[in-house]
């Protein structure tokens, strides 16, 4: 966006946890439209989508509704979310502090930064994988030990240095890799269209109904990663920017990828039926496609998944200033780079089922996120505004110390939400004492979740409410006696 400039500093973008002054919003809700595009630029969707077909066994159809359904729930929720950030110019991490107060932040925020570890971890391979592809088919260069470390190191490095800019640098190359990739997706679809056995895949018998909901979770994991980064990408735009506008260009940003990568995965899943359980889930590409499609379709989706990654890490920059770590924000990217670094050499030496793995990850990733998304959604219908100076303000003085630094209502609504998801939830890790119920059974622990935090915290009684403090410096009104149940759209 245009007024992110202001606060570049040049190139590098300066702004960390502090509100975006009136003065400094500007650019259009439809820009977000290729930041969501970008967050889902990924081959492991073409995997995802092979594994309705392999593991829950769906036909075609139901992985149409399943392509549809997931990303409408999950990037919904996303732009719901994200409305905050333009009523707040903040980051969701630090906008989360008016919710659970200073110090009781502290617990969802480091949940938070240590899921988007392993998040970042499963990117960093993927995008390693796809740069071993390349090599293997344009020079014959077959993986090794040292080619892995030289892969991951480059591909890290690449996202240490985009998401270290900020805002600017992910949205020049978010627009230039959607227009990329919608352009060689459209060919990789128009070769399938000619190349597949249509009369296997439009003959293959439905699965189960909940085995078709809990492939919806699945695949909704993903956006609902998102979920608290939301506001830090809507955070420069003008308080007045339509709310329905920011849902909506989240939803289709997100749609216009997921849809069509879930069904071309799904599609190749009949005549590549080892696809989704493969260690290495980028090579079939090459064995699917012709080289001259392979190649450079790898090398765009290469660029998307260093953009989902830099996005992960321009986010846990901010979460990890709000967990106390007192570094710029460029450099607070660093600590999740070298992290990602090292679990990711872990997981393509060490582990044996990458997919598998995969699928146990989203399954709690998406858990831990519910809690909290719940109690702040709630939050949303409450305030219409938020205190600048008291976000950032962590000392006793602060309009959102509550009792010791915590909103006891939060933390228990959170807490509570928290164990009540993970009872529902199994994976190849875990198995929750309800996972075998209904609710277990078609995979929403994470809805488990939300409705679990989103209800105590409504019931609750509110947070005691400070004296209305002078406006904040952000041009942001100070968060006084606002009526309940106000969604401020």
């Amino acid at each position: 966006m245009p007024a992110a400039e202001n606060a570049a500093d040049g190139a590098v973008e300066s702004r960390g946890l502090e509100p975006v002054p009136d003065g400094e919003r500007g650019g259009r809700v439809r820009e977000l439209v290729p930041t969501w595009v970008a967050a889902n630029i990924s081959v492991l969707l073409l995997t995802m989508g092979a594994g309705l077909v392999i593991f829950n066994r769906l036909n075609i159809w139901q992985v149409l509704v399943v392509a549809v359904a997931a990303p409408v729930v999950s990037y919904g929720l996303v732009g719901l979310i994200s409305i905050a950030g333009k009523r707040g110019g903040a980051p969701g991490m630090a906008l989360s502090r008016a919710v659970f107060g200073q110090r009781g932040n502290l617990f969802p925020g480091a949940l938070i930064w240590v899921a988007r570890w392993g998040w970042e971890t499963i990117n960093a391979v993927s995008g390693a994988y796809a740069v071993l592809t390349v090599l293997d088919l344009l020079f014959g260069v077959k993986s090794n030990t040292a080619l892995i470390v030289v892969t991951l190191l480059f591909f890290v490095g690449c996202t240490f240095v985009v998401s270290g800019l900020g805002i600017n640098a992910l949205r020049v190359c978010s627009t230039w890799s959607t227009y990329l990739f919608g352009a060689f997706s459209v060919l990789v679809l128009g070769y399938l269209l000619f190349t597949t056995d249509w009369d296997a895949v439009l003959g293959k018998p439905a699965g189960s109904t909940a085995m078709m909901i809990a492939g919806i979770g699945t695949i909704a994991a993903g956006g609902i990663s998102w979920v608290p980064s939301g506001p830090d990408f809507t955070r420069y735009l003008p308080r007045t920017a339509s709310a329905k506008g920011v849902v909506g260009a989240t939803i289709g940003g997100a749609g216009v990828v997921v849809l069509p990568m879930v069904l071309m995965g799904a599609v190749m899943a009949v005549g590549t039926p080892d696809l989704a359980s493969a260690q290495d889930p980028v090579s079939f590409i090459g064995e699917l496609l012709p080289t001259w499609i392979a190649v450079p379709y790898l090398l765009i989706a290469l660029l998307g998944m260093l953009l989902i990654n830099s996005m992960s890490m321009y986010s846990a920059g901010f979460t990890a200033q709000t967990l106390g770590i007192k570094v710029p924000r460029a450099w607070a990217v660093s600590v999740n780079a070298v992290i990602s670094l090292v679990f990711g050499f872990l997981l393509m030496v060490v582990a044996t089922g990458f997919f598998s793995s995969f699928i146990s990850f989203l399954t709690l990733l998406a858990v831990a996120f519910s809690a909290w998304i719940g109690v702040f959604g709630v939050d949303m219908l409450r305030r219409t505004s938020y205190d600048g100076a008291a976000l950032l303000d962590t000392t006793r003085t602060s309009a959102y110390w509550y009792r010791g630094g915590f909103a006891w209502q939060a933390m228990t609504a959170w807490g509570l939400a928290l164990v009540a998801g993970t009872l529902f939830t199994k994976t190849d890790w875990f198995t929750g004492p309800l996972a075998t119920t209904w609710i277990g059974e078609n995979g929403l622990g994470w809805v488990a979740g939300i409705l679990t935090s989103g209800a105590l915290y409504a019931v609750l009684p509110r947070a005691a409410r400070p004296a209305p403090a002078e406006p904040s410096g952000a041009g942001e009104p100070a968060d006084g006696r606002e009526p309940a149940g106000t969604l401020f759209i």
